[in-house]
């Protein structure tokens, strides 16, 4: 819902209605993941995508018709990836689309909801998609992090219609929302955790992963851009001022002066570094990247880390940090020399190969040409399927 927030909440602010169309499941080869919105507006018009074009006429449709009679639907769009374009699901795979109308009886907390998402603080929305009881579907509740000392009646927002259900929803969305990551969810009909009946749509809506980007050199203005590009809040690092300026890194987020290894041990003691985010080590100097990598690859959990140079500054590398101590499964964590094989020369072409690495890393992809394979386009990564249940 966040590429669609500004043109909803004109509308949300002004009193219409809206009929909302958001991609609750994916399977196959579905092009648009979970969260994905689609818009109609009270005049007719369309706003963002669902699927990338294949079933955005049958979901227009299907908004028109729930706004006009207030009930929400959940349906499925897919057919086999051999004969989607005889029913025009060009694109195949199989997606499940909660379509609700939205305005601001509907959704009151709606202007809370964007206010986090625009301020970058974690909320996640549980909507009520599937239950034997039909007034409980589209029933939703508000669920913030818990803050310690808090009281949890301020972290959650609305009811499903009873406690029990309340309860374990909001236990489970706030895991999700840790990881960064919407999902189906099934209960009891009363949020029983063992039984069937009730389904509902997590959508966590996380700040941005961050992409660190060290070393203040003409490769790091390209990697910052293309990172902004894919949704990252990119920082810049540099132990150099003269180097290590906004007007140099207009597309980073943020410019920091500061040795690397120790402005990175002080991310990860405030708390700032998870599983969602990247590390370019772009600085290919002993000085920088050996104590850098050091608390880099000691890091519990994070999605990558990469590391630039030749082959014999790899070889250089990798013994200077065995004797610093690190293990062999350590340094098996480091992507190095960084990126894909593209035969890219130029900055921006070592961007979109490091992107590119980061990518297949993230969802399992191989790196190859799809024209020389076979099977599915999309691959299906344990850690971002959408459970059917717990």
């Amino acid at each position: 819902m966040r590429e669609v927030m500004d043109e909803l909440m004109q509308w949300w602010s002004a009193g219409e209605t809206v009929g909302v169309g958001t991609v609750v499941g994916t399977w196959r080869s579905a092009p648009r993941q979970p969260g994905a919105s689609m818009l109609v507006g009270p005049g007719g018009e369309a706003v963002g995508s669902v699927s990338g074009g294949c079933v955005e006429g049958a979901v227009y449709e299907l908004g028109q018709e729930v706004v006009e009679s207030g009930r929400p639907v959940l349906q499925r769009y897919g057919v086999s990836d051999d004969d989607a374009f005889a029913v025009g699901l060009t694109c195949g795979g199989i997606l499940d689309v909660f379509v609700e109308k939205v305005n601001r009886e509907t959704f009151p907390e709606l202007g809370e909801v964007a206010a986090d998402i625009a301020a970058g603080r974690p909320v996640a929305v549980v909507t009520v998609i599937e239950h034997p009881e039909p007034t409980w579907v589209g029933r939703r509740v508000v669920v913030h992090p818990e803050a310690e000392g808090d009281d949890e009646d301020t972290s959650v927002l609305g009811s499903l219609g009873s406690g029990r259900a309340d309860d374990a929803v909001r236990d489970d969305a706030r895991g999700l929302l840790a990881q960064g990551r919407s999902a189906i969810l099934t209960y009891g009909p009363d949020g029983e955790r063992r039984g069937e009946g009730m389904r509902v749509f997590v959508a966590a809506h996380a700040p941005k992963p961050r992409m660190l980007v060290f070393g203040a050199i003409d490769f790091a203005a390209a990697v910052a851009r293309v990172g902004g590009f894919l949704g990252y809040y990119v920082t810049v690092c540099d132990a150099r001022p003269v180097f290590a300026t906004k007007t140099r890194f207009p597309g980073a987020d943020e410019v920091v002066v500061k040795w690397p290894h120790d402005y990175l041990q002080h991310e990860v003691d405030e708390g700032r570094i998870d599983s969602r985010t990247v590390i370019a080590v772009l600085t290919h100097d002993p000085k920088f990247d050996v104590p850098l990598l050091e608390v880099a690859l000691r890091l519990p959990e994070v999605a990558y880390i990469g590391a630039m140079g030749s082959r014999r500054t790899h070889e250089d590398r990798l013994e200077r940090l065995r004797e610093a101590g690190l293990t062999d499964d350590e340094l098996a964590r480091m992507s190095s020399p960084i990126g894909l094989d593209l035969g890219a020369r130029t900055p921006e072409e070592t961007a979109v190969s490091i992107a590119a690495e980061i990518i297949a890393l993230r969802w399992g992809g191989a790196g190859e040409r799809l024209a020389a394979t076979e099977g599915p386009i999309h691959h299906h990564h344990p850690a971002h399927d959408n459970p059917l249940g717990h």
